[in-house]
């Protein structure tokens, strides 16, 4: 069974956010505008992506 992932955007900067969301988006492998990352569909990333929505986006969901 192949594992689900999903594309991650970062669309904001860090830049006068919390150290937490910083340290979260490092977390989701982010740390400049326009980088994308695929990670792994699993809940623990998917409340990463809730913790800073404002800043990434969904591009691409895959099964």
């Amino acid at each position: 069974m192949a594992n689900k992932t999903i594309t991650v955007r970062q669309t904001g900067s860090p830049i006068r956010r919390k150290n937490d969301q910083r340290a979260t988006l490092v977390g989701l492998g982010l740390n400049k505008v326009g980088r994308t990352r695929e990670l792994e569909d699993t809940p623990s990333v998917r409340g990463m992506i809730a913790k800073v929505q404002h800043m990434v986006e969904i591009v691409d969901e895959k099964a």
